[in-house]
């Protein structure tokens, strides 16, 4: 796999969300926040493993480093549920990161 999109990654988390549609929350507006404040933990719990192992070590051992990256993961399937909850698709998400990316290489 070269390229990871946003697409796949969306399409997973639909196949995900339709799996669990009788135990987890309905992906809707009002359930945004609550993906959101998900995401945050979990971004807390990437947090917590840099801070108490230090940002080289995280790195440099195999099971830290793959903890790491499975809480990254963690983020952006909340991050992508987000998305979901908003009616955001990849095109309108490509579209405002290439605006913002080009206001911010004008920007200084």
């Amino acid at each position: 796999m070269s390229d990871f999109s946003i697409r796949e990654m969306l399409t997973m988390q639909q196949a995900l969300q339709e799996k669990y549609k009788d135990k987890w929350e309905t992906l809707c507006p009002e359930a945004g926040k609550h993906k959101l404040l998900w995401m945050i933990g979990e971004i807390g719990e990437v947090v917590d493993i840099i801070k108490k192992n230090g940002d080289v070590q995280s790195l440099k051992d195999s099971d830290l480093r793959k903890h790491l990256v499975e809480e990254m993961a963690d983020v952006l399937m909340y991050y992508n549920d987000v998305l979901l909850c908003y009616g955001i698709s990849d095109e309108e998400l490509k579209e405002a990161y290439r605006t913002k990316f080009e206001k911010n290489m004008d920007r200084w």
